[in-house]
């Protein structure tokens, strides 16, 4: 499971840097400055817990809070996805139900911490 965090943590940064650049050189430059900081949002969530994925990289490694890590781990990916996807599609598309999923992103990324934390008391 090491390698698979690592791997997806790795991924969500890069695909962080570049949207971030894609709202700095592509957004800001098109006249909707309202997408460009949508953009901003999504992408500093984004690459926080893309960080997040690799600390959960070491924490499966520690023993009896492996489950919780991954369980925490999973819910950081959906966070992404639910949370940073909607923006980042509301910015491009307009489309006012995206605003919907955003929160339940934002749960997500909640629960993760909250199983991240759970893990931390299982350490010895």
């Amino acid at each position: 499971m090491t390698r698979l965090w690592l791997a997806i943590g790795s991924l969500c940064g890069f695909l962080a840097v570049l949207a971030g650049a894609f709202a700095t050189h592509g957004l800001e430059r098109s006249g909707l400055p309202d997408a460009a900081r949508l953009f901003d949002i999504a992408t500093r969530y984004q690459f926080w817990h893309a960080l997040a994925l690799m600390g959960i990289a070491w924490v499966v490694t520690l023993g009896p809070a492996h489950r919780l890590a991954n369980f925490a781990g999973w819910a950081f990916v959906l966070g992404i996805v639910l949370f940073s996807g909607s923006l980042y599609l509301y910015a491009l598309t307009s489309v006012p139900e995206l605003v919907f999923i955003t929160p339940v992103g934002g749960v997500s990324f909640l629960v993760g911490w909250a199983l991240l934390a759970l893990a931390a008391f299982r350490l010895k």
